[in-house]
C-alpha cells in the first residue's frame, strides 16, 4: 500500500511539470506573424506606389520606418541569441500596428502621384 501511495504522489508531482513543458512556446514559433506582417506591409506599400496613391516622398518615409523596425528586430535578436522574447514580440507588434496606420493614412490622403 505504501508503494501505491508513493507512486501516486510521484505522478501528481510530475504531472504539472510535464504539462508546463508542453505549453512552453518554441523560440521563433510566434515569429511567423511578424514576418507575415512585414510581407503584407511591403505589398501594401508596393500597391500604393503602383496605383499612384503614394508619392515618392511618402514611399521613402514608409520604407525608412520599415527599415527602422527591421533594424530594431535584428538588435533584439542579437541580444537573445537569435530569439525574440515575449516583450520583444509585443514591442515589434506595436510598431507594426503603428506602421500599418501610417500606410493607411498616407495611401488615403489627398496626395497622388
Amino acid at each position: 500500500m505504501n508503494v501505491k501511495a508513493l507512486l501516486l504522489a510521484a505522478a501528481v508531482a510530475v504531472t504539472p511539470v510535464a504539462m508546463m513543458a508542453q505549453t512552453t512556446p518554441t523560440p521563433g514559433k510566434n515569429d511567423y506573424n511578424i514576418h507575415q506582417r512585414k510581407a503584407n506591409q511591403q505589398r501594401r506599400i508596393a500597391q500604393g506606389v503602383k496605383s499612384g496613391q503614394l508619392t515618392p516622398h511618402e514611399t521613402r518615409t514608409l520604407e525608412r520606418q520599415e527599415r527602422g523596425i527591421n533594424r530594431e528586430e535584428r538588435g533584439m535578436r542579437a541580444q537573445d541569441n537569435g530569439h525574440l522574447t515575449k516583450q520583444d514580440r509585443k514591442t515589434i507588434h506595436q510598431q507594426q500596428n503603428q506602421e500599418s496606420r501610417r500606410i493607411y493614412r498616407k495611401k488615403h490622403n489627398a496626395r497622388v502621384q
